[in-house]
């Protein structure tokens, strides 16, 4: 039996209802970008249904370029976050059938932003001085605060809106091994918070031209109770985990992880999958929507690296074998559009596609576990703790 799994990271189609709670009313990640590059050219989302969703959804925009499908291929719908939170980590967690109601920490905008005593530990088990210390985009800290990185030597530690604690060194001043062994004490430090993810920041460039690269790695919180990829592997059942979804879950629950640091590569890596025809669930993440364009407020990037999706969708289709399943969704959103540039508080889209099967209506759910309980079922493993299967 094989499932792929495939998160289009930041990829929202919706406010959600407590949206004001989170400063966010008015975002809709999907139809504001494409408003606003002028429509997206989606063929393949079109036939499976995405454009039927956001009539399921209490004031659902409509997506320019992707009306509604007369027949969808697939079963279509919008999940609704419980968990309290709107970043990564809370958002992969919940589609593993996880409920944060508790939700991580968040360090203040600052600055300063941390602790003395963590700052204090993390300069003396590092050996290197930290400056930043405050919230801030990362290219505009990285501008910011490179110059003197190279000169000294030193961290660039920041934060964000979400719950993190972010690393940033130039490569050719502090090798990586340095950097992500830095990351890992921040990591043990952050557990008494909790912190959700320590992230590694690498970049390279000369002042006025610096350019964050691929070598980013993510430090999470270990998730506090058995997720669906911890069933399935307990089960027998092999998960190959392609992008940063090893990193997300501590490693945790996953046969074989593939680390890519781009929609491309890990696009690649799907269907040399999928060709290879391996069983179990392949669940991957791809990243450069919230990465590359979302948090950079790029609506036409966002909008090109869908239609390149939608590309790859094209590719991946007639490899889907008799009752595999694929099912497309999305962590949180991340409207290109809106203020700031942090996450948005969403619905998300929800595909779920097997070749010969007829698309219909899925409905709103109500948790992102859903995902987790029908998948599940569909492996015929024990029931998880929470969600209902479709």
């Amino acid at each position: 039996m094989r499932a792929i799994l495939i998160i289009l990271d930041s990829v929202g189609i919706g406010a959600a209802p407590d949206a004001d709670e989170f400063h966010d009313a008015g975002a809709s990640t999907l139809a504001h970008l494409a408003r606003a590059a002028g429509a997206l050219h989606l063929p393949i989302l079109q036939s499976l249904g995405l454009g039927n969703i956001p009539a399921l959804i209490p004031g659902g925009e409509l997506i320019a370029g992707v009306p509604p499908a007369p027949r969808p291929l697939a079963g279509f719908g919008a999940m609704q976050p419980v968990s309290k939170g709107k970043d990564t980590t809370t958002g992969h967690w919940e589609i593993a059938g996880l409920d944060l109601q508790s939700g991580f920490y968040v360090f203040p905008k600052g600055p300063p932003s941390f602790p003395p005593e963590l700052v204090r530990e993390l300069e003396a088990r590092t050996g290197r001085r930290l400056i930043g210390n405050k919230a801030a985009s990362g290219t505009a800290i990285i501008d910011e605060l490179g110059p003197v990185q190279i000169q000294h030597g030193v961290w660039i530690v920041y934060t964000s809106a979400d719950s993190v604690l972010q690393i940033a060194a130039h490569e050719d001043v502090i090798p990586l091994k340095e950097l992500y062994r830095a990351c890992e004490i921040a990591r043990e430090l952050c557990d008494r918070y909790p912190i959700g993810r320590v992230i590694a920041r690498p970049y390279l460039g000369r002042p006025g031209a610096f350019r964050r690269t691929e070598n980013r790695r993510d430090f999470s919180y270990p998730p506090p109770e058995a997720t669906l990829l911890d069933r399935l592997t307990e089960s027998g059942t092999a998960v190959h985990a392609v992008g940063k979804i090893e990193d997300i879950f501590a490693r945790r629950g996953i046969t074989r992880a593939y680390h890519t640091g781009n929609n491309r590569d890990s696009q690649a890596k799907v269907i040399e999958l999928m060709r290879g025809k391996v069983q179990g669930l392949i669940i991957a993440n791809f990243i450069d929507f919230d990465m590359l364009y979302g948090h950079r407020r790029d609506a036409g990037g966002y909008a090109r690296a869908l239609e390149d999706t939608d590309g790859f969708l094209k590719l991946l289709l007639p490899l889907l074998q008799h009752n595999d399943l694929l099912i497309l969704t999305a962590d949180h959103g991340n409207d290109p559009t809106f203020m700031g540039t942090d996450h948005t508080r969403e619905y998300v889209p929800l595909l779920a596609y097997q070749t010969g099967r007829p698309g219909r209506s899925l409905g709103i759910r109500r948790g992102f576990f859903d995902i987790a309980q029908t998948l599940a079922t569909f492996f015929r493993i024990q029931p998880m703790l929470r969600g209902t299967a479709w």
